[in-house]
């Protein structure tokens, strides 16, 4: 039975008895809860769990969906000297056992471990201790602790590297003294026969001279993590490699001196070989590993580090230029950036012109032009012309620091699907010990075989076997896939979403700012007895003082032209706008302000008014001293990409729906465009959500919903994946599970598409990482002796042990290279 864990977690949001009577009852249902208890004098939620059953990021999303929220600390721990999967399991199963961390997250791939925490009940020192007493080393905590990653791993490959040319020479030496048959000691070991008795092989005596020094160089990283894994009771593949390193040596040894063993029993080239094969693994994993971490480091490398700040006079001219670390940069700062420089913090223009890549914010290579207020953002890159900006988010506030937050927690999680690999690797040491073991008995006791064919045997399945492969399967190809998605625009924030965003059967969006800009524009102007710039004039004037959406729209029609001053202005609402200009009175609304004002509308107005409404446009009509001068129509218009997104999810087999506060008409006419299957009309805010409930139907159809992650936050709650479009500037970066940036609907197709391919990459890592174990420790057992005559030797058997873990991150680097299929029609 799995241990318990005790927790008191700080909640945050509970007001009364009802909502510490809501928590109880909705975590008294939830399998692998034994007690809850939520104190609301404390703000403290008294829990045992079964960690089996229930983990701290499902507690969190209930918790979250009730309405409160978890506070816990968070440190991300950088070790050194985790090699496997059971390595990380050990260090998550040993340090969530200290009293007050709530959840810890071992990355095999990034060597870190992020804990969860109560800082007030635990501190890193008790953390550290855990971790030396596994017999590993905290190398610091990571964003505070200065770690040269790549000198780290340019030593760490070189002491590889050295150790494997050392091992190599000396197995090649190894092998040419058995097989030349040159014996020097020969003379030597007979004498020593004769006066003593003592039968010593002076082939095995040349060996062990020859061997002694470079086994131990090239063993020692093994062996030294062997025994300190069995010294902290920490059983881990280290030992069964010193277990197989060890029994081959130590064989080779006792067979030299005919103790207990006899002179066949000569294993110095294997004993050499075998470290040194096992050191070619990882040497190779190491490459890997750091590749598959790549997209990261590429996003910290795009942040700048030093800047050109200016100074303005009043003509916005140059008058003075320094440069400044990062760090010194403050909000309103105002900076230069030449052509070719990367933009320091995020920003406004306020000199200049230039073209903008920004795709590494959006995905999109198309360089966006940026002039006098456009906003432009940490680490694109300025192309052709000098900019002026002004500083409005710096530091950690940036869209890349954020960005690189997210993709960071991202890969540091884990879908689902681990929960599996995890399980197998539970018992996986266990059990390949016992089938040695038993493999032993069955040839030497039960089979009659010789004791050399025996023990070859036992050292072979003992290296051969290997739970990393299954460990690195499923990290491997989230951090690169993560990575991957990143670069497109997409930005994916944990493994749940990862898994699940693939199995998606109903793909439900809301309106404005998503199917459509969610930015009117003007589209007819029908003046009446004046010029249209005139009407266009008098429009903006009085809309000049509204910050309504159609009034800004009507405003930027108005261009160039100038506006006119206004007096005793009033907004009617639900009508319009009332506004006196050079002692006329202007009204600019609907049919209600008219009516209201006593304005007549002829015939001939009212015929066009309603063809413009029949085509789901939002009409102004413009009137001045109670006579209409003019309409005005608006409309939302529909992304270009909308409709072929629409159609990407049917050939998907995916359902499709629009859910919107807009009136019927509009919503139809904008569905019917796009080819969107049902549409929910007129709906408030918080009525999506029950749409999105009764969509899942009780569990049977899984919905993803896509919104602009502000006030569609229930519906991307409630839905089994949310999606919050983001614009670059103010991304909802805490609404929906997948954040896509630029407002890019087609991403959300591509997000789909990740997921499966990520998913179908985990599964297909899992399948090799089993087949090496099912096809190779039988053969490592001896059954195809008898009949072929086929032996897995201990060096052969490490070198494959070795090629499993590399075909795993292999595979997952080929993510790198993905193009989502809706990205590759469309370039």
């Amino acid at each position: 039975m799995a241990k318990l864990k005790d927790m008191d977690v700080p909640i945050e949001g509970m007001h009364c008895a009802s909502c510490v009577l809501s928590v109880n009852k909705t975590f008294e249902r939830e399998d692998g809860v034994e007690a809850v208890d939520a104190d609301l004098a404390s703000n403290k939620l008294h829990i045992t769990v079964n960690p089996k059953k229930m983990s701290y990021d499902e507690m969190e999303s209930i918790v979250k969906n009730l309405g409160f929220e978890l506070h816990s600390d968070e440190v991300t721990l950088r070790i050194d000297g985790m090699h496997c999967a059971s390595c990380t399991m050990n260090v998550e199963n040993f340090l969530i056992r200290l009293d007050g961390i709530f959840d810890v997250k071992a990355d095999l791939t990034s060597g870190t471990a992020i804990v969860r925490y109560d800082k007030s009940k635990v501190t890193i020192d008790d953390m550290e201790k855990v971790i030396k007493n596994l017999g590993f080393e905290l190398l610091g905590i990571d964003g505070q602790t200065e770690i040269d990653e790549e000198e780290l791993y340019r030593q760490d490959l070189k002491s590889k590297r050295n150790r494997i040319i050392v091992g190599l020479f000396f197995s090649a030496i190894l092998m040419i003294l058995m097989y030349s048959m040159w014996d020097p000691l020969m003379g030597l070991t007979h004498q020593i026969h004769q006066s003593t008795g003592i039968d010593i092989s002076s082939m095995g005596l040349l060996s062990l001279i020859v061997s002694i020094f470079p086994f131990l160089y090239v063993s020692l990283p093994i062996l030294k993590a062997g025994i300190n894994g069995l010294l902290h009771k920490n059983l881990n593949m280290d030992v069964m490699y010193s277990m197989g390193i060890i029994v081959a040596y130590g064989s080779s040894i006792l067979g030299t001196f005919g103790i207990v063993l006899d002179h066949s029993f000569m294993f110095y080239e294997s004993s050499v070989m075998l470290p040194s094969f096992l050191m070619i693994g990882r040497y190779l994993e190491a490459r890997a590993k750091k590749k598959t971490s790549d997209s990261i480091r590429e996003l910290i490398g795009l942040q700048p580090t030093v800047a050109t700040m200016v100074e303005l006079d009043e003509n916005n001219e140059v008058i003075s230029q320094k440069e400044v670390q990062i760090a010194e940069i403050n909000l309103e700062d105002k900076l230069l950036v030449k052509p070719g420089d990367k933009i320091p913090v995020d920003g406004k223009v306020v000199g200049g012109e230039s073209y903008v890549d920004e795709s590494m914010i959006n995905g999109e290579p198309i360089p966006k032009v940026k002039k006098d207020g456009e906003e432009v953002f940490a680490g694109t890159i300025n192309q052709d012309g000098v900019l002026i900006i002004s500083a409005l988010k710096i530091g950690s506030e940036t869209v890349l620091s954020n960005i690189i937050r997210l993709v960071e927690k991202a890969q540091s999680s884990r879908p689902p699907v681990q929960k599996f690999a995890n399980t197998i690797v539970t018992y996986f040491i266990p059990v390949i010990l016992t089938i040695a073991i038993i493999v032993f008995c069955i040839w030497y006791f039960i089979l009659g075989a010789t004791l050399l064919f025996s023990l070859t045997c036992l050292i072979s399945i003992l290296v051969v076997a290997c739970p990393c492969a299954l460990g690195l399967a499923t990290p491997t190809a989230v951090t690169v896939g993560v990575g991957r998605a990143a670069e497109f625009g997409i930005l994916i924030k944990n493994g749940d979403t990862l898994e699940n965003a693939g199995q998606i059967d109903v793909a439900a969006f809301d309106k404005t700012g998503t199917i459509t800009e969610g930015k009117p524009e003007v589209d007819d102007v029908i003046a009446y007895g004046i010029d249209e710039n005139e009407l266009i004039t008098l429009a903006a004037s009085v809309e000049q003082n509204s910050n309504h959406p159609i009034a800004k729209a009507i405003v930027r029609k108005a261009g160039g032209l100038e506006l006119l001053n206004t007096v005793d202005f009033e907004n009617v609402t639900g009508k319009g706008i009332k506004a006196e200009i050079d002692g006329k009175t202007v009204l600019a609304g609907n049919k209600a302000l008219m009516q209201s004002n006593d304005v007549e509308i002829s015939e001939d107005i009212l015929s066009t008014f309603d063809d413009l409404e029949n085509q789901s446009k939002t009409i102004i009509l413009l009137a001045v001293d109670d006579a209409v001068c003019g309409i005005l129509s608006l409309s939302d218009k529909v992304k270009p990409n909308s409709k072929r997104t629409i159609e990407e999810l049917h050939k998907m087999d995916i359902e499709t729906y629009m859910l919107t506060g807009d009136n019927e008409s509009t919503a139809l006419s904008v569905a019917g465009d796009v080819g969107i299957d049902n549409v929910e009309a007129g709906i408030l805010p918080e009525n999506k959500l029950d749409i999105v409930h009764n969509i899942q139907s009780n569990g049977t159809k899984k919905v993803l919903f896509t919104g602009d992650g502000i006030n569609d936050a229930p519906a991307l709650t409630q839905a089994d994946i949310g999606v919050a479009m983001g614009n670059g500037t103010d991304i909802a970066m805490e609404s929906g599970d997948i954040v896509v940036m630029e407002g890019d609907l087609e991403n959300v197709v591509a997000a789909v598409q990740f997921s499966q391919k990520v998913m179908r990459r985990i599964k297909e890592n899992i399948f090799w990482a089993f087949a090496y174990n099912s096809i190779l420790i039988p053969v490592a057992a001896g059954v195809l002796y008898p009949t072929f005559g086929i032996m897995f030797r201990p060096e052969f058997a490490g070198l494959a042990m070795a090629l499993s873990s590399v075909t795993v991150i292999s595979l997952s680097l080929l993510l790198k290279r993905y193009v989502p299929p809706i990205k590759r029609a469309k370039n």
